[in-house]
């Protein structure tokens, strides 16, 4: 709990060091460490062999995303690419394109609402994960009964409840305090980042349970690896770009 906390003290202090600073360059610069690190630790969960190939994907798609009005379109280039490749050589291990949906399409659009609406809005998307995953594990230690999946079996039914209602309530309060938005639309944005924050979290605790692993990495003391630490997001930051947009 000790190196929990000291870990989770230092990434606090350095996003606010970021946010203060707020350069374009320095947050692509920091952003992109977070995807090569993501990339490193998806290879173990998605069981595949080293191949220095993976990274010299992920570079270049992360430089071109410097240049784009909307990174997050890349996810099309791949998912054209993963079809062609697939039809021209029925035979190809298709796993190996995993790594260029999950986790790359997820920080493309954390990327892309950065450029588009600045760090307000991300740190509206951190508190209401973060809502949810507290108040999940306090509802469920206090009033857990049912299981909420074999996915992952320490998750209630009544912590999911108990943490999309906070999360939901607490994020529409926020909202009003930064942002224009009526409060049905806050009421469902805060609502769907929440439900997907739950399920970006199962999603990975599928992929460490298939792969045999308590933690997908452990760049992060007390915490495991970035992905740990990024999985609620991952999920929900795609569809709160998408309701962004919409």
């Amino acid at each position: 709990m000790k190196e929990r906390i000291l870990t989770g003290a230092f990434l606090v202090a350095l996003l606010l060091l970021i946010t203060y600073f707020h350069n374009f360059w320095l947050i692509w610069g920091f952003l992109g460490f977070i995807y090569l690190a993501s990339i490193h630790e998806v290879k173990k969960l998605y069981q595949l062999r080293p191949n220095v190939n993976y990274f010299l994907v992920a570079v270049l798609i992360w430089a071109v995303s410097a240049t784009m009005d909307n990174p997050s379109h890349l996810g099309l280039i791949v998912f054209v690419t993963f079809l062609g490749t697939v039809a021209y050589k029925p035979d190809v291990e298709r796993v190996h394109f995993f790594p260029y949906f999950y986790p790359t399409i997820p920080l493309l659009a954390i990327w892309e609402i950065y450029k588009f609406h600045d760090f307000t809005l991300l740190g509206w998307l951190v508190v209401v994960v973060a809502l949810t995953d507290t108040m999940a594990y306090f509802v469920g230690r206090t009033f857990g009964k049912r299981q909420f999946s074999p996915t992952s079996p320490k998750k209630t039914l009544e912590g999911v409840f108990g943490g999309i209602i906070f999360a939901t309530v607490g994020g529409v309060a926020l909202g009003i305090a930064l942002f224009d938005y009526s409060v049905l639309q806050l009421i469902a944005f805060s609502l769907i980042v929440s439900i997907s924050s739950i399920f970006g979290d199962l999603f990975e605790s599928f992929l460490k349970r298939s792969a045999g692993v308590k933690d997908s990495g452990n760049i992060l003391p007390g915490h495991g690896g970035v992905l740990d630490r990024l999985d609620g997001y991952l999920l929900s930051a795609p569809l709160l770009l998408v309701l962004l947009q919409w």
